[in-house]
């Protein structure tokens, strides 16, 4: 197991701590990574686009002209595809985008995620981060001491003050151990877990 140093909110050590080498010390496979983001990004998919063919499209379905003798070309109803208003062909129809990945290979992702951000030095433990208000100001001053300016949170409990200090500012976001995704972890350059994250991260993805 590595040991890593236990931060409290002012930067200060207070203790060591162990990470199992089977989540912060796997070898990191960038198409497993690609693979999770890519169903994450689907997932998240609205899929509501939506046209309307020639027979969804209002409209009158007399036939705008005599089928010869004007010249013109043979025309059967203005809700055609070809006419200006009219249906549209192989447009896109609302769908479901959404598919998923085996249980362990999810499980892998997370594990080879976090242990990238180790592996780079970006990772850091904190006891905890207690605020007494929900104060941006408070919250901004902490992640200063760390020389933070982008950093995932992750917490093992709610924490109202905390999840709600940081909202409004840009680079940092909050969340349990529970909604830990990949997505969330390469997407932010710093990963700060709380000592109490540690063992929920362990029952989650060891079990």
């Amino acid at each position: 197991m590595a040991v890593v140093e236990v931060k409290n909110s002012k930067n200060e050590k207070i203790g060591d701590v162990e990470l199992p080498e089977s989540i912060f010390g796997v070898e990191v496979k960038p198409y497993i990574l690609h693979d999770i983001v890519k169903m994450q990004m689907a997932n998240r998919r609205a899929g509501t686009a939506c046209t309307k063919t020639r027979a969804e499209v209002s409209g009158s379905n007399a036939k705008p002209w005599r089928q010869k003798g004007t010249g013109r070309a043979r025309a059967g109803q203005k809700r055609s595809p070809l006419w200006r208003g009219g249906g549209t062909v192989f447009g896109p129809k609302p769908r479901d985008y959404s598919y998923t990945l085996p249980r362990k290979v999810r499980k892998l992702g997370l594990c080879m995620a976090l242990s990238s951000r180790f592996a780079e030095e970006n990772l850091l433990v904190v006891d905890d981060l207690l605020l007494d208000r929900i104060k941006t100001k408070d919250f901004v001053g902490i992640m200063q001491n760390f020389n933070f300016d982008n950093a995932l949170i992750v917490i093992a409990a709610d924490n109202d003050n905390l999840e709600k200090s940081s909202r409004n500012v840009h680079g940092f976001k909050v969340m349990p151990t529970g909604g830990l995704n990949v997505y969330d972890i390469l997407l932010h350059r710093k990963i700060i877990l709380t000592k109490a994250s540690i063992g929920q991260l362990e029952a989650r993805l060891l079990s």
